[in-house]
């Protein structure tokens, strides 16, 4: 598994015409109406990965398993969510189990498509639902605040340093600020601010390539703090009908694209939740695995199982590079272009992995 994200915004603003784009199905609805998605589509996607096709093939794998995307359709939230209001405290709980958020905002005009607000105005729409969310994160941070204090009165230490994160995270959050733009660690307090957010401008067939001005006021304003990006629903949906590559790749070249909505999401997402990939590669299986950057040896052993990282010894190491450019494993090792590694080596992007441990 690589990495899960939630797509949140109000009704009707495309999420589940973009989420059945993006999972190639029609597992959700996307019917003109508030609320039509009662309970959370879940669907997955295979990570395009053209090293592991390639790796695949060099070691004449029998099989081949890339990573993969899982991405949730989490139902409208609307002004007053925290409080309950439709559906709104279900739809947050399912916000807590996601990753990343994938943000989307409406930024196309249609008169056939009703606005919650009667308006388009992007900028007052992610407004919304930040509130919701910041005024869900007070409502927990409080109860987390009441059992802090009385754990601080016990003499307890940790929970002094915690208590006193929890009541600076509190204030920023009553200024306006969510909790993933504080410098206080949030990660303890498991709130809903902190978690990474993707905007995804959902904008007419006619800007897809170059944005609109609703996409810019959301540049203009997010770029730097999240990522933002431009993606139109109805092209996503064209595209998700196309199966051959090549015909998919002349279809967004025409349409002035160089890649599409999925593969901007996925590279977006690695980015932002600082993740990477390394391989296991044999006859039997091509295997790509997911990790965030900065593990260790064990710690990406610990991924395929834990006996792995309990009894790591070390790790023999083979760029990709040299892998596919040399045609085996013996024509590495006899190139010398194998490292073998110990504990405190720290994983490099494509690695290519042969974990030796203790039973």
């Amino acid at each position: 598994m690589g990495f899960n994200c939630g797509i949140v915004g109000l009704p009707n603003v495309g999420k589940s015409t973009l989420f059945n784009a993006l999972t190639e199905s029609a597992a959700a609805d996307a019917q003109n109406y508030p609320f039509c998605t009662i309970e959370p589509n879940t669907g997955r996607v295979v990570v395009p990965d053209e090293i592991l096709l390639k790796l695949a093939k060099t070691a004449g794998s029998q099989k081949i398993i890339p990573t993969q995307l899982e991405i949730v359709d989490i139902a409208g939230l609307v002004k007053g969510a925290s409080a309950g209001e439709g559906l709104g405290n279900k739809f947050l709980g399912n916000i807590l189990a996601v990753d990343a958020i994938i943000h989307v905002v409406r930024c196309f005009e249609n008169d056939d498509i009703v606005h919650v607000n009667g308006k388009i105005d992007p900028l007052s729409d992610i407004e919304t639902i930040e509130t919701e969310l910041m005024l869900a994160d007070l409502e927990s941070l409080d109860k987390q605040i009441k059992n802090l204090e009385k754990k601080a009165r016990g003499l307890d230490k940790d929970a002094a340093k915690m208590l006193a994160d929890a009541i600076e995270i509190k204030k920023g959050l009553e200024s306006g600020i969510p909790a993933r733009l504080q410098k206080f660690d949030a990660t303890p307090f498991n709130l809903l601010t902190k978690k990474p957010v993707i905007y995804v401008c959902n904008v007419e067939e006619a800007s897809a390539a170059t944005g609109n001005k609703f996409s810019d006021s959301i540049k203009n304003k997010f770029s730097g703090a999240s990522p933002v990006l431009v993606i139109s629903s109805k092209i996503e949906m064209e595209i998700s009908q196309i199966v051959d590559t090549e015909e998919r790749n002349m279809f967004l070249t025409e349409l002035g694209l160089k890649e599409s909505g999925l593969s901007q999401v996925i590279r977006t997402g690695y980015e932002t939740l600082g993740l990477q990939t390394f391989y296991t590669i044999g006859p039997k299986e091509a295997h790509a695995w997911t990790i965030t950057r900065g593990m260790t040896a064990p710690q990406a052993a610990g991924k395929i199982h834990t006996d792995f990282e309990k009894g790591f010894i070390r790790a023999e190491i083979i760029a990709p590079d040299d892998y596919i450019t040399l045609g085996s494993e013996t024509a590495v090792k006899d190139a010398g272009k194998m490292r073998l590694v110990g504990r405190d080596y720290v994983m490099t992007e494509g690695d290519i992995c042969h974990f030796l441990f203790n039973n």
